[in-house]
C-alpha cells in the first residue's frame, strides 16, 4: 500500500521525485494556511510528516493525524518537534544528522573570510569607485572556538586547519577521537579564541549558551560566527556589543524570527547577514532528501531507521 507523507519543507522540492520514485505519495504543503488545511481536511490520509527543525510538528498535530507514524526532519535541528508527544503516541522522529555537513562548513568558512577581511564593504567600495583600503587580520595561528563538536563542527575544524588556526571547542562532554584543546564551558571557549563558530543544536538546553559574559570573553578583536540556531547566542546582547565596540563583529545565517531579520542588525557594518542558507547545495538538498527515503523504506519495512532521535 502507498504511504502519504505530508511535505512542510520549501526548499527541496526540485529533489522531491526522490520520494516519489521511492513509492511515496505526497501532501504538499509549504506554507501556514495549507499546513492547517491539509492537517484539518487529510490527517486519515496522512502516515508520515516530512518537516525541518523551525518548522517542526506539534502535540495536537499529531493528534490529528490517526495515521502517522514517523516524522522526518530534514537538517540536524528538531527543535520545534513535540518529541514528548511523539513518542507517547509510539511515533518515530528521524532527521538528517551529518548529511549536509560539508555545506554548512563550507558556508560556515564563507562568513568567516568575508567578515575578516571585509570583503562586502570592499566589494561596495570598489563599485563606487571609492578604492577604500583597509588593512584586515589574516587567519594564520589563528585562535578558532567551535562550539559543538558534532558532524558540522568537525567539518568546519578540518577547513580552519588548513588556514594553520589553532583549534579549540567545547562539547557537552570531551572527544576522545581529536586532539583539539577542549574547553569546559562556553565562555571559557570564548576567552581562548579569536573567533568563535556556533555549530551546536538549538532546543531548550543549548538557549543563550554565548550570553552577554561570552560575549564580552571574546572581547572587542573577535568575531563571531553562527550557522546553528539564533537561540544559542543572546541576541540583545550581541546587538550591543557590536554597537559598541565590544565584539569586532558577527556573521549570521540564523535569525530569532525568520525571516524576519532586525533593522538594528541590518543597519551594523560589522555584520555579514544570510537568509539561513548555510545548508543549502545541490548536493545537500539531494543527499538529505535521499535521507528521508531511506529513513521512510526503512520503517516502512520493519528495520532500523538510519538517524533515530530520542526525546
Amino acid at each position: 500500500m502507498t504511504k502519504t507523507v505530508l511535505v512542510l519543507v520549501e526548499s527541496v522540492n526540485e529533489y522531491l521525485p526522490i520520494l516519489e520514485q521511492s513509492g511515496f505519495r505526497l501532501i504538499l504543503a509549504p506554507t501556514p494556511a495549507t499546513r492547517a488545511e491539509a492537517v484539518a481536511t487529510r490527517g486519515d490520509e496522512i502516515d508520515a510528516v516530512l518537516t525541518r527543525g523551525p518548522l517542526g510538528f506539534t502535540a495536537d498535530e499529531m493528534a490529528a493525524l490517526p495515521k502517522l507514524g514517523i516524522i522526518c526532519v530534514i537538517g540536524a535541528g528538531y527543535e520545534q518537534v513535540d518529541l514528548p508527544a511523539a513518542e507517547a503516541r509510539g511515533i518515530t522522529v528521524t532527521n538528517g544528522a551529518g548529511v549536509n555537513a560539508p555545506t554548512v562548513a563550507d558556508h560556515a568558512m564563507s562568513l568567516l573570510l568575508s567578515l575578516v577581511r571585509d570583503i562586502p564593504l570592499a566589494d561596495a567600495s570598489a563599485r563606487r569607485s571609492e578604492w577604500r583600503k583597509v588593512t584586515r587580520p589574516s587567519f594564520t595561528h589563528k585562535r578558532l572556538g567551535i562550539l559543538g563538536l558534532g558532524a558540522v563542527g568537525l567539518a568546519i575544524a578540518k577547513r580552519a586547519q588548513g588556514f594553520d588556526m589553532q583549534i579549540s571547542y567545547h562539547n557537552r562532554s570531551p572527544r576522545a577521537d581529536v586532539d583539539f584543546h577542549y574547553c569546559d564551558s562556553p565562555r571559557a571557549l570564548a576567552a581562548e579564541c579569536d573567533f568563535l563558530i556556533i555549530a551546536t543544536p538549538g532546543g531548550g538546553g543549548t538557549q543563550h549558551l554565548i550570553d552577554k559574559s561570552a560575549i564580552e570573553a571574546l572581547g572587542a578583536d573577535g568575531f563571531l560566527i553562527n550557522i546553528a540556531r539564533a537561540s544559542v547566542v543572546d541576541t540583545e546582547a550581541l546587538v550591543d556589543a557590536l554597537q559598541h565596540g565590544r565584539l569586532a563583529g558577527a556573521g549570521l545565517d540564523v535569525f530569532d524570527d525568520e525571516p524576519h531579520i532586525p533593522d538594528s542588525l541590518k543597519i551594523l557594518h560589522n555584520v555579514v547577514l544570510t537568509p539561513h542558507v548555510a545548508g543549502l547545495s545541490p548536493e545537500a538538498s539531494r543527499d538529505t532528501v535521499q535521507m528521508v527515503a531511506n529513513n521512510l523504506l526503512a520503517f516502512y519495512a520493519g528495520k532500523p531507521v538510519l538517524t533515530p532521535v530520542h526525546s
